[in-house]
């Protein structure tokens, strides 16, 4: 059996600093996971060698793609192409995109400070990360984001926006306008949506 080479292409995002390189195959199987310079790189070597580029400030590897955000200084048409091929022939080259997948750790009654994502403690939890997952997060990760529910208290939800969504000019609309709206109508509970950092 022939391994089937890994073709890549670059795909705009709602954020002109960040760019979708997406695969022709599955480049994380577990969780999206954050990268910057002052990350520990450690898990990907793809990311550390991505974040070596003067002009790359983030990496973000989910599913099928790596988003890369890039600094001010540079326009995208004079490194797409050379990264877009970079990450073609790492991975073509055997190159581990991540060395192991990495699982957040939920919080749980002995460890309430640990960050929880995605974790419901009563029915209306539940409901909001439902109507996250199937009619929010498709779009979020279609546009190189992602979007996770963290808190639900007294009306107010709280989501953690990353990968393009972060720092994305458009976000604040995209949630007060787009994700409030919906997220209103599907859990009448529900009467603000605010984002908060990791």
């Amino acid at each position: 059996m022939t391994n089937v080479p890994v073709t890549i292409y670059a795909e705009m995002t709602p954020n002109p600093s960040v760019m979708k390189f997406v695969a022709n195959k599955v480049l994380n199987a577990g969780s999206p996971v954050d990268f910057t310079s002052s990350s520990d790189v450690s898990t990907s070597p793809l990311a550390a060698k991505l974040l070596n580029f003067p002009f790359v400030e983030g990496v973000f590897v989910a599913n099928n793609y790596v988003s890369v955000t890039k600094s001010h200084q540079i326009e995208w048409d004079m490194v797409m192409t050379e990264l877009r091929e970079f990450v073609r022939d790492f991975i073509n080259d055997g190159g581990a995109v991540l060395t192991e997948v990495v699982i957040r750790e939920t919080a749980t009654a002995s460890t309430p400070s640990a960050e929880a994502l995605n974790v419901a403690t009563c029915e209306i939890d539940q409901k909001i990360i439902d109507a996250l997952d199937e009619y929010i997060r498709p779009a979020v990760e279609s546009d190189g984001g992602s979007i996770d529910f963290k808190s639900f208290v007294d009306g107010k939800v709280n989501v953690v926006l990353r990968g393009a969504c972060s720092g994305c000019p458009s976000s604040t609309v995209t949630l007060k306008q787009g994700i409030e709206g919906l997220l209103k109508k599907l859990v009448p509970e529900v009467t603000e949506v605010v984002s908060e950092a990791l």
